[in-house]
């Protein structure tokens, strides 16, 4: 099977991973199963990108251990301290799936723009390729959001690739200042609306229309935020689709 033809990006508030019963081990969650399945490949290349974390090898070796039981072709492009392939353009549409870590948004924006990433994945994307991330993985495509890459007090940033002309919220409900921040930051204008996902929820969007929320845990929401016209913002919460492991 091919690609869809469809440009799917699945943005990831949180919980991609979690013990396995192997000690140390990780395990992907449902979540990671659906962005696989968005490929409409049997055996789907999954490239890894770890920029936000520095290309942290730990990380990364982890990684291809949570995926070591799928039927899936695993690989991953670093910049650090210098692209670990020959041409990252040609190794990013060679892939099916995009995943991308958390860790510093700001710091993954300015790499990735500094070696000509953000127009590869932006052409990857138009061909079909699915791109995902957790966090700053997830923050990325949108944008902007409010992210703690400058120190431990959270900032809004507006500076991301914009693919989805949305804000985007992570880890919504395990860190009250991102409601707080996010709300103030759509009211003033600094960010447009957008939509927010709890842990273990991601937003699913086709071209740049959010179509749906999908999640590993009862009782955790997406939601959408927009300017109520009145100087202040307003919240809708949204009922995703539970995910069965």
């Amino acid at each position: 099977m091919g690609r869809s033809g469809q440009s799917h990006i699945l943005a990831i508030g949180g919980g991609s991973f979690r013990p396995s019963a192997r000690h140390g081990v990780l395990e992907a969650s449902p979540l990671l199963r659906y962005a696989l399945d968005l490929t409409g490949q049997d055996r789907p290349r999954l490239g890894l990108l770890a920029t936000a974390t520095g290309d942290d090898a730990e990380w990364l070796l982890k990684m291809y251990g949570a995926f070591g039981e799928w039927d899936v072709e695993v690989s991953h492009l670093t910049v650090f301290p210098m692209p670990n392939v020959a041409d990252p353009r040609e190794w990013i549409l060679s892939q099916d799936v995009i995943y991308v870590s958390g860790g510093s948004v700001a710091n993954l924006a300015a790499l990735w723009r500094l070696h000509g990433l953000d127009e590869a994945f932006r052409e990857a994307w138009e061909a079909g390729v699915v791109l995902s991330g957790q966090s700053a993985g997830a923050l990325c495509w949108h944008v902007g959001g409010n992210t703690d890459s400058f120190g431990p007090t959270l900032r809004t940033w507006s500076d991301g690739l914009g693919f989805l002309p949305h804000s985007c919220g992570v880890h919504y409900n395990s860190d009250p200042q991102r409601r707080e921040l996010l709300h103030q930051s759509v009211s003033s204008g600094e960010l447009p609306d957008g939509y927010a996902a709890d842990e273990g929820v991601a937003l699913h969007y086709v071209g740049t229309e959010f179509i749906q929320a999908v999640t590993v845990h009862q009782g955790a929401y997406a939601y959408k935020v927009e300017h109520d016209g009145a100087g202040g913002a307003k919240e809708f919460r949204i009922e995703p689709r539970l995910l069965t492991s």
